[in-house]
């Protein structure tokens, strides 16, 4: 049988039969398996293509602090006791806040001015009540409020959604609408992705007849070459169709000449069989070494494929059925499209998973819930973490794995209920490493790094006291924490739960926030620690507090000694939603971290470093995602880096 062969190198794994594993081996042995290149194209052309960098956000979304609803800003202590039968009354400013419009006026003590749904928070306000909980009063000039509301109450807070600085998408994610939109929310007009592989397509027998053509006897039409191109696509690829070729060696050969030279990928359909017909390995044969490198898989259907190549070009020979050609090219075709695309495999589907906790839902609407899915271990169901950034947030499509369905009259999910995930189009792949806790810029590097060196890796981010929960449940790998044990003063440690291990990560300095025009604040560069005197000398300044629970607030409340200035009800969930507020100027001073003080180019003098450690799920230290994690803090190009980040190392 290899006297059929034109070639001086004697293949002699003809139809010897591989194991699937070894016949990739070779396969790949063979290729040069990494991304082709990348372009820069408009983000209007980018639905499909594969990123190829790390996004990272460069401004705050959303850009101001806005309302939820249509309605009224006020202040909250304003509203506090007001009911139905006793309602609250407030004088109007005579300010009508549309949406796109900056406020003019400061709602003062006792004030609320109307305000559009998506419409700026004005100064001096730190909640909004709907329209609903209120009548008209005193021929338009005061309102009566009949429902309290609490500080922040129908706002999404300047940055709370995508933070200036923070890496939105990670390089490798295939772009979907949800992406796109992430990257039209930050403004991005193009985006740099990675290059499409070019795979010519040649279809070969005397029997194959063009769609549309009438059949003479013995023929059938061409379906392999629609399939394979439409299969191309959705790897990733450009599906160059160069037609049908007769089933003759030396039109297969020129026509496989013709294709190296335009295509990154060669696929052909038809003639694999053992026997005098087998025109196309014999072709295949002739373009040059390596040649052929399996010839015979051990699969069903699929087992005469052959998988060569010519140079570094992949060559494949696939099964004339259509049912074998497409098996054949997922198991084969497709995992080195997804290398030279730089783009890992998807399919999309539902699984079966449980929640962590009890998720609320409104009674009288169906809800659906955004969720992320972290697997574990075994055949036991993935935990799906719902994504609360609320109806406006884009960013929670990008980091989502499916959704979930509630029911109009569920009020509730306990935790631990088992549901049903409708999957976004991606595979529930196991990843290396997952990670729930506090988001940091530190993180990101850190993750960055891991996915570099080929490690998969899962982050939510979900604040550093449910991180630590999910890590003591045995939901997450890590969990990023900064948490200050107010009786000890010591960052994390403490709060430890028992048999969770702590990594030691790096430090990261608080400081005030102001802004650097603001004379106020002009020569004060060491003396912060005296927030009550600051605040004696000027009343005025207003402050944007932290959420309870987390560790700056701990430092501002131990600082302020029972002070309450103004704006000390008005809670922000992140260091970037405080440094967005104070220098969009609804805000005059607050406590953020320098790394986020430098991205938004406010005045910063330190006050002291908190620690942003990782607290380590029981027996998961010894897991080499873990173990690998652990080595890239001693790393020092890692270090560098971080140091060069602001970070404490």
């Amino acid at each position: 049988m290899m006297g059929q062969y034109n070639h001086p190198m004697r293949q002699s794994q003809f139809l010897e039969v591989l194991d699937r594993d070894e016949a990739q081996r070779r396969f790949h042995a063979a290729l040069h398996l990494v991304p082709l290149g990348t372009e820069e194209i408009p983000l209007g052309g980018a639905l499909g293509r594969v990123l190829a960098a790390d996004v990272r956000a460069r401004l705050d979304v959303p850009g101001f602090t806005r309302s939820n609803v249509d309605g009224f800003a006020v202040r909250a202590t304003d509203t506090f006791g007001a009911a139905e039968e006793q309602p609250r009354t407030l004088t109007l400013t005579g300010e009508v806040i549309a949406t796109g419009v900056e406020p003019r006026r400061a709602v003062g003590q006792g004030e609320a001015s109307v305000i559009a749904t998506g419409g700026v928070l004005p100064r001096g306000a730190d909640a909004v009540i709907m329209v609903e909980h209120t009548d008209p009063g005193d021929h338009g000039r005061a309102l009566a409020v009949r429902r309290a509301v609490a500080p922040g109450a129908h706002l999404t807070h300047a940055g709370s959604d995508i933070a200036r600085g923070e890496t939105v998408l990670s390089g490798g994610t295939r772009l979907t609408a949800r992406e796109t939109g992430v990257l039209a929310a930050l403004g991005e007009a193009s985006v740099r992705v990675f290059l499409r592989p070019r795979v010519a397509i040649l279809s070969t027998g005397d029997e194959i007849v063009p769609p549309g053509r009438p059949l003479p006897p013995g023929s059938i039409h061409d379906a392999n070459a629609t399939l394979l191109a439409d299969a191309v696509r959705e790897a990733g690829g450009t599906p160059v169709r160069l037609g049908i070729v007769p089933d003759e060696e030396n039109a297969v050969a020129d026509a496989l000449s013709t294709a190296l030279e335009r295509a990154d990928m060669v696929l052909l359909s038809g003639g694999t069989s053992k026997g005098a017909g087998d025109v196309n390995a014999r072709a295949v044969a002739r373009c040059g070494p390596p040649g052929i490198l399996a010839h015979g898989v051990a699969l069903k259907p699929g087992k005469p494929v052959c998988l060569a190549a010519c140079g570094t070009t992949p060559v494949i020979v696939l099964p004339g059925f259509p049912t074998s050609a497409l098996f054949t090219f997922h198991e084969f075709a497709a995992p080195v499209l997804a290398v030279l695309a730089g783009r890992p495999r998807e399919r999309a589907g539902h699984c079966r998973a449980v929640l962590p906790a009890r998720h609320n839902s409104e009674i009288g609407r169906t809800e659906y819930v955004l969720v992320g899915l972290t697997p574990r271990d075994g055949d036991v169901p993935p935990v799906a973490v719902p994504l609360g950034k609320g109806s406006g947030s884009v960013t929670a499509f990008g980091a989502a794995d499916g959704f979930i369905a509630i029911p109009r009259l569920t009020e509730y999910l306990e935790a631990g209920a088992e549901v049903e995930v409708t999957l976004l189009g991606r595979d529930l792949a196991v990843p290396d490493l997952v990670v729930q806790g506090s988001h940091c810029l530190g993180l990101d590097i850190l993750l960055g790094a891991l996915r570099a060196r080929g490690l998969s890796c899962r982050s939510l981010a979900v604040g550093s006291t449910a991180g630590l929960a999910a890590v003591a449940a045995g939901h997450a790998d890590l969990a990023g924490i900064h948490l200050l044990d107010p009786e000890t003063g010591t960052y994390n440690r403490p709060l430890l739960p028992p048999g969770v291990e702590l990594l030691e990560g790096y430090g990261r300095m608080q400081g005030v926030v102001f802004r650097k025009d603001d004379p106020r604040f002009d020569g004060r560069t060491s003396d912060f620690k005296a927030v009550p005197r600051l605040l004696a000398e000027h009343p005025g300044a207003v402050l944007i507090n932290r959420n309870r629970g987390s560790g700056t607030r701990a430092l501002l409340d131990r600082l302020l000694a029972g002070a309450r200035p103004e704006g000390h009800s008005m809670e922000a969930r992140s260091h970037h939603a405080v440094a967005a507020a104070v220098a969009q100027g609804r805000a005059d001073w607050g406590v953020a971290i320098a790394t986020v003080a430098r991205l938004h180019d406010l005045g910063f003098p330190p006050l002291e470093e908190e620690r942003f450690d990782f607290a380590v799920a029981p027996g998961r230290g010894g897991r080499p995602a873990v173990r690998a994690f652990a080595a890239l803090l001693a790393e020092p190009e890692i270090r560098a880096r971080l140091a060069q980040a602001g970070f404490s190392v």
